[in-house]
């Protein structure tokens, strides 16, 4: 099943509070709580804190501040319950080990022992503006010809028989020159192909938090999410969620991908970016008709 056999829309705002919130995030919220509007459906808000090493309470207090000023509403979410709460990643963990357990059962991922600065360094690893492509090096049918150290390679067989992902990169085998091919409802055809523009990428890390990749389509799924508005960075990270939606058996919904604000060097703006934080243009008199604005800064 490729759609959701819904007729209603249902979009959803998915901030992760790792900092203030800056403008690209206003006007992507705004674009998407538009999209909501005009389709007179739901949105949903969706505290996405799954990291705890990075996630900070007081910037999801921030975010939800932010989100108000400019003047975004809600039906769903962690302020508000629903009926898909809870809202916020930290609560949803037994959703995502569930996905994991399938995933691991029908034999898509696999343990990992590469560090990222293995992965950096490997002749067959280019680095891009996503993430460098995973040589393979720890694939199932390479084991035989790996040299691990004795521990490593008993951890590597009670991996496999884990009921837990703990101590492990896990890593989504992608189907090599498989082209992933969807129609973005902004940027129009899209097709990107699995070993080439991306490689085998990580669905739960060796700390025991689940990856983002993961975490997303599991919660967009559970949600009923309709459609997907987020910025033209995440391209690639579409291709994977469809190929973690399709190998879970998973509705595909619809893509909107956003032209990125960048500032005036041309860069993409980042949180990083504090002097462009939505609150510090408050603080400068900014108006929430401004930082919804489709002008560049």
């Amino acid at each position: 099943m490729d759609k959701f056999q819904r007729t209603s829309y249902r979009g959803r705002l998915a901030p992760s509070p790792t900092g203030l919130l800056h403008l690209g995030h206003a006007r992507t919220f705004w674009i998407a709580a538009q999209r909501a509007a005009e389709h007179k459906g739901e949105l949903i808000l969706r505290n996405e804190d799954i990291d705890p090493q990075r996630c900070r309470v007081e910037y999801a207090a921030a975010m939800f501040e932010d989100l108000r000023w400019l003047g975004i509403d809600w039906s769903e979410g962690p302020d508000r319950g629903g009926p898909f709460a809870p809202y916020s990643q930290s609560e949803r963990r037994n959703f995502y080990l569930d996905a994991w357990r399938k995933l691991l059962g029908a034999g898509w991922i696999y343990p990992c022992f590469c560090s990222r600065k293995d992965i950096a360094l490997s002749a067959g690893a280019p680095n891009d503006d996503d993430e460098p492509v995973y040589p393979g090096t720890c694939r199932p049918e390479r084991h035989a010809k790996l040299q691990f150290h004795p521990h490593e390679a008993m951890a590597a067989t009670t991996a496999w028989k884990s009921a837990s992902p703990r101590g492990f990169n896990w890593r989504f085998r992608v189907p090599d020159e498989d082209e992933i091919s969807f129609t973005d409802r902004h940027l129009g055809p899209q097709r990107i192909t699995a070993g080439r523009d991306f490689g085998d990428f990580i669905v739960w890390r060796r700390d025991d938090v689940p990856a983002y990749q993961l975490a997303v389509v599991v919660d967009d799924a559970a949600m009923q999410i309709t459609e997907v508005v987020r910025g033209a960075d995440l391209l690639r990270s579409t291709a994977r969620q469809i190929l973690l939606l399709r190998a879970l058996g998973l509705p595909i919904p619809d893509y909107y991908h956003c032209d990125l604000v960048r500032d005036e060097n041309g860069v993409r703006l980042a949180k990083r970016h504090d002097s462009l934080a939505i609150r510090k243009l408050r603080a400068m008199g900014w108006t929430p008709e401004q930082a919804r604005s489709e002008r560049q800064v």
